[in-house]
């Protein structure tokens, strides 16, 4: 008889319509197999994270018993579900950590990456001290232990008794470097003849996938761009290189930017800046970009038959699942959305420029506020990561501010995917100072070209966005205040406080002027944070605020109870209502002190 006490996966209730989900919803992790397509779902009514799963026409429920379904392994998060054929679902608790439908309980240790194969669970497991590649057992929740490690592992893939995965050592970020590697496994025991197939200090080797026939393909930017490549009998080809990303930054583990489909066919998302599409690649390697409403495709592809399962969205569509046919006709079902989708005309559509930056080129996207306004008041977003990019994708948080007559501007400064691996790698020991200038331009050049308001000008970011927003007012720059939320304060200190994941990042980025130093600050600053913040601790916030409010300059410190990292949805909305305020409050300051016309 199943212990009550234990979580287990039960079956969760679907909204009437199948087609329409609650407005703010979410979607992961889509996957597919065994003629079934799957994702996580997070529901903001519940604050539950759930899997969904399209069988047999039918959309189907599933959660864990008095929790939610995810994974925080390397802090941000690996695959937290797998079906086993028709045996049903494992996933991950997200507040115990423990493999529900296994047996396994977490003890002190995070799983992610699930993978099924031929009766086993196959997953990441990490340790402080590194990390295991393990097989679970179905029934009795026995692990063996298949590979070790002293730095990281991700994607286990195994076919016969052959495995695949990457790893990457623990003193760099594994799109710096990483390599893919191949083992047997002769009796399902632990991996031998392990043999590196990609990778290198200089090079970034990430999803590794095998093809029925034995043929490996990984991804790789050896060439300077994120490629797909593929390795058989001892030979590494390139498959339809291109100028281009075909990769994501693997802030997650288990992302699937590719997938091998029917006759030798492959899909893949392919990114150009802040714009990606999907492409077709035939079996005589030949491409073609599929014709698709989506500017923004999640690194999630999922085959299923002859078509792909994908989360697309653009600057007038909110995130939605989509089924797209490979035949040519370009069909596209979509197969859950928002209910909330707005009317057209009530959307800032942002223009694409370019800026000089250093020897670079900043890619900026800019939203004009949705009425006329000769010289809108500015805000400039400069994105998280830093390794990441800005979306072209519908933003609530950019159209609230742009329907209340600002102007946006988000930032792919110096340091950001989407150009290569010589841009992304620009920032390295810079940071603090190249995104820095690189917003400050930004934000001159559309003052020069009478686009916005002289003075009235703001900066605000999220985590490493918001440590640029602070460090942006630290210098007499163009910003009248700055907005950090759930902000990194000192680079330095972080390459101890951060994540076991993210160590090294402070390291390879920082320089000795890094940290926030409230003597430097020369511009209000509105600080917003959670508490249960584990990525950037509360405290370091708390001790900048202290010292900027001696100094006057401290707009406030709001802080949310039992929040992390990533606000909640109500927390969210206070944090744009605050900022909101602070904004108005240096307007009405500004407009105070303009003379009247005529007056001396």
């Amino acid at each position: 008889m199943e212990d009550e006490a234990r979580p287990a996966i039960e079956h969760v209730t679907m909204p009437d319509d199948p087609l329409l989900v609650e407005a703010g919803s979410d979607f992961d992790w889509l996957t597919g197999s065994g003629g079934r397509l799957s994702w996580l779902e997070q529901r903001p009514s519940t604050g539950r994270s759930v899997v969904v799963s399209l069988e047999r026409g039918q959309l189907v429920g599933y959660g864990v018993r008095g929790g939610s379904i995810g994974s925080s392994l390397h802090s941000y998060g690996g695959r937290p579900f797998v079906f086993l054929g028709s045996e049903g679902l494992v996933a991950v608790d997200a507040s115990t950590g423990c493999v529900v439908g296994t047996g396994e309980t977490a003890d002190s240790f995070t799983y992610g990456d699930l993978e099924y194969d031929n009766g086993e669970v196959l997953a990441v497991r990490e340790r402080e001290s590194g990390d295991q590649l393990v097989a679970l057992d179905r029934v009795r929740g026995e692990h063996g232990t298949l590979h070790t490690t002293d730095g990281f592992l991700a994607s286990p893939r195994a076919l016969g008794t052959r495995i695949a995965w990457s790893q990457w050592a623990g003193d760099v970020m594994p799109w710096d470097s990483s390599e893919v590697w191949i083992g047997h496994r002769p009796n399902r025991g632990r991996i031998q003849q392990a043999q590196r197939v990609a990778g290198s200090p200089e090079e970034s080797a990430l999803q590794p996938t095998w093809g029925p026939d034995g043929t490996l393909y990984f991804i790789s930017d050896g060439s300077g761009w994120w490629n797909l490549y593929r390795w058989r009998d001892g030979h590494v080809d390139a498959v339809a290189p291109v100028a281009a990303e075909c990769a994501t930054a693997p802030w997650e583990s288990t992302y699937s930017n590719y997938v091998l489909l029917p006759r030798d066919r492959i899909a893949l998302t392919v990114q150009s800046g802040p714009e990606q599409r999907l492409v077709l690649v035939e079996s005589d390697l030949t491409s073609r970009v599929v014709d698709l409403p989506y500017t923004t495709i999640k690194p999630y592809l999922a085959p299923l038959g002859d078509r792909v399962g994908l989360i697309g969205a653009s600057p007038t569509r909110e995130p939605e699942i989509a089924l797209v046919a490979t035949d040519g006709s370009n069909t596209l079902d979509v197969i859950r959305r928002s209910s909330a989708r707005p009317e057209p005309a009530r959307v800032s559509v942002p223009e694409v420029l370019r800026v000089a930056a250093g020897d670079a080129t900043a890619t900026v996207l800019f939203y004009p506020p949705l009425e006329d306004s000769k010289q809108p008041p500015l805000i400039v977003r400069p994105h998280a990561g830093p390794t990441y990019n800005s979306e072209l994708r519908l933003n609530p948080e950019v159209q609230f501010f742009t329907s209340r007559g600002f102007a946006v501007a988000e930032v792919d400064y110096r340091g950001s995917t989407g150009y290569g691996r010589s841009f992304r790698k620009a920032l390295d020991g810079g940071w603090g100072h190249v995104d820095v200038e690189d917003c400050c331009n930004v934000a001159l050049h559309l003052i020069e070209a009478g686009r916005v308001h002289t003075s009235a000008v703001f900066i605000s970011g999220s985590s490493a966005g918001g440590y640029t927003a602070l460090k942006a007012v630290c210098d007499d720059g163009p910003f009248a205040l700055a907005v950090a939320r759930s902000a990194i304060i000192d680079p330095q200190r972080w390459r101890t406080t951060a994540p076991r994941f993210q160590r090294p990042h402070a390291t390879i980025l920082a320089s000795a002027t890094s940290p926030v130093r409230a003597d430097e600050v020369r511009r209000g600053v509105l600080l917003i944070h959670g508490v249960a913040d584990d990525v950037a601790p509360v405290s370091d916030v708390r001790r900048l605020a202290a010292a900027v409010q001696d100094h006057g300059l401290l707009v406030d410190l709001l802080e949310f109870d039992g929040v992390g990292h990533y606000l909640s949805a109500a927390a969210r909305r206070s944090a744009v209502e605050a900022e909101l305020a602070a904004y108005q409050a240096v307007l009405s300051r500004m407009r105070s002190a303009t003379p009247a016309p005529g007056v001396a």
